[in-house]
Parts: structure tokens; sequence; C-alpha cells
């Protein structure tokens, strides 16, 4: 008799090809998330093969994850149950595109660099800059509603998204929005998937509005002395008609690791790398670009250091060869950095106004962190912000013990709550994550959420026990 395994085999492959479905542990073990692996890897090649494979697992209840570079995959809890990775890695065609409405749509499985190339022939782009970079996939970008310092003048994904086709656990696709920019119906049903990370439903195909390449860019980095030198550098830079592309505050650790990381780049004034953590802590960059024509870029320089002889910081303009691969490296240092198991990276969401106050107050109890680790303990603590957006990311790296984490993320936690925001853990060792919700308590809208995931995904079969709540 045929195996259990063996017949869902045949099954899967009657669906998509017996090519396309793997069931080897090796190959599986690559599709591991928090530790557990799946025991099939399906590949389908169309959106109609997606909604067929989940119509089939949701029949079969096999829990299914779908991906494609796994760039975002460690954030979120710990599955519940695994059976099947859905790998979208082969749905990666455009299926319409017209440059002179600015419009294009595409399958889900696409890397955002070779969809900027794509577009970029025709002076186009989609300004988006998330962690895990050109490598990330455009499906993944979505559900994750991944973003990055690009975020400040062009929004999220959200508002680049004007139509998507959806697969769902019923075997059909949903059509939302459309391929014109003017078709607004169905819209926010696209708004839902966004930033669902893959529990509702598997996005096939997603219709963006596109923008002109900027014609030039020039980089300026400010050197603020303390968080109020940076928060009196950003209010006056939201209230000048100085409009930046990307902004980004650093503090001095994260400053000396980008500097590090960047060929190029090198230690400015006392940011050499030789302090201890304590004076990290008290030296702030602030990352300022700006894009537009030659002659703008040249009253912008002339604004930017009045500014920054008005605020006391420093500033220095980055060569155009080194900012560009600097941004890059920037929009996702807290996600390629992070090598260790045990590395901890927190994302907080909070009103702009608030933003340095949370750092100024995090930082205290980061610090008092660092003081009472042993002389053989190293706690590593780059914090990368958007002013802007209010979205900071702070990073804690190196060999410190495990009980350390649990009360610091749940106090940093309670101090992003009194701030008017909130916090993800968006990596930590699978420990912390058997003990802590990363997405934090349940808000007043849980129980609609709940309704919402039990509309769409009737059997909790899509990545079940990895969102809020653990639905």
């Amino acid at each position: 008799m045929m195996s259990v395994v063996e017949s869902i085999h045949t099954d899967l492959a009657a669906l998509v090809g017996d090519a396309r479905v793997v069931n080897d542990p090796t190959a599986c073990a690559a599709f591991t998330v928090d530790r557990k692996a799946p025991t099939y890897v399906v590949y389908p090649p169309s959106g109609a093969q997606v909604a067929a494979v989940l119509k089939y697992c949701a029949d079969k209840a096999l829990a299914v994850i779908p991906c494609r570079n796994a760039t975002k995959l460690g954030i979120g809890n710990p599955p519940s149950r695994y059976d099947v990775a859905l790998s979208l890695k082969d749905l990666n065609q455009v299926w319409y595109y017209e440059p002179a409405d600015l419009t294009v749509s595409v399958e889900p499985g696409m890397k955002l660099a070779d969809f900027q190339r794509f577009v970029g022939r025709h002076k186009l782009w989609l300004p988006m800059d998330p962690p895990g970079g050109e490598r990330a996939s455009l499906g993944g970008i979505l559900a994750a509603n991944a973003s990055g310092p690009l975020r400040v003048c062009y929004g999220g994904p959200r508002d680049m998204v004007i139509g998507m086709k959806i697969a769902t656990t019923e075997g059909k696709i949903v059509k939302t929005g459309g391929r014109v920019v003017k078709n607004v119906a169905g819209y926010d049903m696209a708004k839902l998937l966004i930033g669902s990370f893959g529990t509702l439903g598997v996005i096939v195909e997603a219709s963006f509005k596109l923008y002109p390449l900027p014609a030039a860019s020039a980089t300026f980095i400010f050197h603020a002395r303390t968080l109020q030198h940076a928060r009196e550098l950003r209010r006056r830079i939201q209230r000048s008609p100085l409009q930046p592309t990307r902004l980004l505050l650093l503090n001095g650790e994260a400053a000396v690791l980008i500097r590090r990381e960047q060929p190029g780049l090198i230690p400015f004034g006392s940011s050499s790398g030789n302090e201890d953590s304590a004076t990290f802590f008290l030296t702030w960059e602030m990352w300022f670009e700006a894009t537009g024509s030659p002659g703008m870029l040249r009253r912008y320089e002339r604004d930017l250091q009045e500014l920054a002889r008005a605020v006391e910081a420093p500033i220095e303009k980055v060569e155009a060869s080194i900012a560009e691969s600097a941004w890059r490296r920037l929009a996702g240092l807290h996600t390629w950095v992070a090598k260790e198991d045990s590395d901890l990276v927190l994302k907080v969401t909070l009103p702009t106004a608030a933003l340095e106050d949370f750092l100024g107050r995090a930082n205290q109890e980061l610090e008092r962190e660092l003081r009472s680790l042993s002389p053989d303990e190293v706690l590593w603590l780059p914090v990368f912000a958007q002013p802007g957006a209010g979205i900071a990311h702070l990073c804690l790296f190196g060999v410190y013990p495990f009980h350390v984490t649990d009360p610091l993320v749940k106090s940093l936690r309670k101090l992003a709550t009194e701030t008017g925001g909130a916090l993800v853990i968006e990596r930590c060792p699978t420990e912390l994550k058997s003990a802590i919700d990363v997405w934090g308590p349940v808000g007043d809208d849980f129980e609609m959420m709940r309704k919402v995931k039990s509309a769409w995904d009737p059997k909790g079969i899509l990545s079940p026990g990895r969102f809020v709540g653990r639905l």
C-alpha cells in the first residue's frame, strides 16, 4: 500500500507536475521556519495552480506557508503546524506593462532587482527599499508590508498597489482593483492582504503604479551630539520646504557599523569605532537624501548647510558613487548583519513626534542592561530609525544571557505602548518566541481579525499560529 506521504505527493504532482513537488528531507530543510521543516515543497507555475494546491491542502487539512526567497520567513510566531512550503519562485512573469500610463501587473515571485531593471529601461521605478533589499520578492514585500527609508517620500506598499489577484483556500482567484490608477474598486481588499503575512490568501498577481526615476540625487549626513539636537533637526526639516527622499537616524553604533561595512565611507569625527558603548549612545547621524535637477540639488546643499549651522550639527556630503550602495545597505542593515541565533531585532512604530522621546527612554533601559553584564558578555546595540515615518529598529547583537532578553523586551514593549506606539519582534531566538508573542498583546480589533481569518481561511491552514494572537 502507498504511504500517506507518497499518496499526498502523488496528489500534489497531479496538480502541478511531478517535478514540482519535493519531499526530500534535505530539500525541505531549506524552508525551515523556527525549527519546523515542511514535509513537502510545491512549486506551482501559475496562479490557477496555486489556487488548486490551496484547495487540496484545505481539503486534507495540510498547513501551508507561502514563500519565495525566505527574506521575511523569520518574522512571526512559530507555526503551530507546517506541512507544505508553497514556493512562488516560478511565478515571475509580467502580464501587463504600459510605461506611458505608469502601470504594471506582475506575478509575486519576481525579485525586486529584476523588476527594477525591467521598468528601468523606460526610466521608471517602484520606490521601495525594503529589508531583504533587491533579493526580496514583490509578493514577500506586499505580504509583510515591508518598507525602508523611501517611505518618508513615497509611502509604503499599500500606497503603490492598484489591484491584485488572490488565490484562496476555496480554490478561487479573487480579483480586486484593476490595472489603471483611476480604478479603485475593491482597493480595501488589497489593503487587507498587504501586511497579512500569508495568513488570508496568496497574492498571485499585483498591479502597481510606477514613478519616474529621479534625475539625480545627493546624500548628506548630519552629526548630532544628542537626541535633542536630532529632534530639533527633524522638526526644522519638517517645517521647511525641504523634502527628503530618504531620511534615516542612526545611533553611534549603527553609524560605526555602516561605515565599517560600506566601502568608501570613512569614520567621521568621534565615530571612529574606538569609543566604548556609552559614548556611542551620545552621538547620532541623520542621513538625508535629496533628489531633483542639478540646480535643485545645489539649492538643497546650501539650505542644508545653513540648517546644520543653526542646530550645531556638522554636515558631510557623501560621494554619489558611494551613496546609493550605502542606502541599499542601510535599508536592510538590521537584517543582514543579524547572523547569530541570539541576535534580536525589534521594530517599533510610533507617532512621528514621539520617536526621539522613545529612543531616549529606551536608551536608558539598554544602558542599564549593558551595565549589568559581566566582563565576558557583550551587548551591541545599533539603532536605525526613520524620523519622518515614526519607525525604529533596535538591534541587540552579541553574547549575552537569555534571561536578559525576556524582561528587556517586555520593558521596551511597555515603553512603546506608553509612548503611543507598538513593538514587534522581527528576529529573536526560537526559545523567546515560545515565551512571548512577537506581535505583542492583541488589541480591541482582534475579534474582527479573527472573523476575517475565519472567512478567508475557515480551516486555518495558511501560516497557522504565526500572526497576531497566534491566529
